[in-house]
């Protein structure tokens, strides 16, 4: 089995800004404010967190194969 992944580089759709980010294991992050224009970010209908819908990465549970990462926090 592959290591998780925790870091992520978010892009937004808006403005273009690039933020890593390392990425919550026991929570599903459905918002992210943007710094750069502050849009506030919600995951593409079908993606589960808004790392799987805007990083580079896609979030720990459907790195490891099980899924999303459950109910929106």
């Amino acid at each position: 089995m592959t290591e998780t992944v925790l870091q992520s580089t978010i892009r937004c759709p808006n403005c273009g800004h690039l933020k890593t980010e390392i990425m919550p294991t026991d929570a599903c992050q459905y918002f992210y404010e943007c710094e750069a224009c502050h849009d506030l970010l919600k995951p593409r209908p079908g993606d589960c967190c808004v790392f799987c819908s805007f990083g580079t990465v896609p979030c720990p549970p459907v790195q490891q194969g099980v899924g999303g990462c459950g109910p929106a926090q």
